[in-house]
């Protein structure tokens, strides 16, 4: 229960991090472009690239930091900092072929589910 906690207190204040990116990347580039879904999904992926290496190479750190920040936080913030890290450990572990289809399913997969959620909304 308290790891369930953890990752609702992260992803919570990531969630309202990245509508703060948003809300403001909007108001000063324009609304045309998601430009605060970029620069939450680009941020995400230095970050949890920083914090995984460190937290899991370098440091020792409560499993419970990891939970709050990498899931909860930027969780919220962004789950393509997770596709991102997971893609870039298959290809450090030469795990090409799953790599290639992460990025390959998650894409077309999930550009697809989006179009269908899309037509689907649209014919209730």
């Amino acid at each position: 229960m308290l790891n369930l906690l953890v990752v609702a207190v992260g992803g919570a204040i990531g969630a309202c991090a990245r509508y703060l990116v948003s809300t403001w990347a909007a108001g000063r580039f324009g609304a045309e472009f998601p430009m605060g879904t970029l620069i939450v999904n680009i941020a995400g992926c230095f970050i949890i690239g920083v914090f995984m290496t460190l937290t899991t190479e370098r440091l020792i750190v409560s499993p419970y930091w990891r939970l709050v920040f990498a899931v909860g936080f930027l969780g919220g913030l962004t789950t393509f900092s997770s596709f991102g890290y997971e893609t870039l450990r298959l290809i450090e572990e030469a795990d090409l072929v799953p790599a290639l289809w992460n990025v390959v399913l998650n894409l077309v997969v999930g550009l697809g589910a989006t179009w269908l959620g899309i037509i689907g909304a649209r014919l209730i």
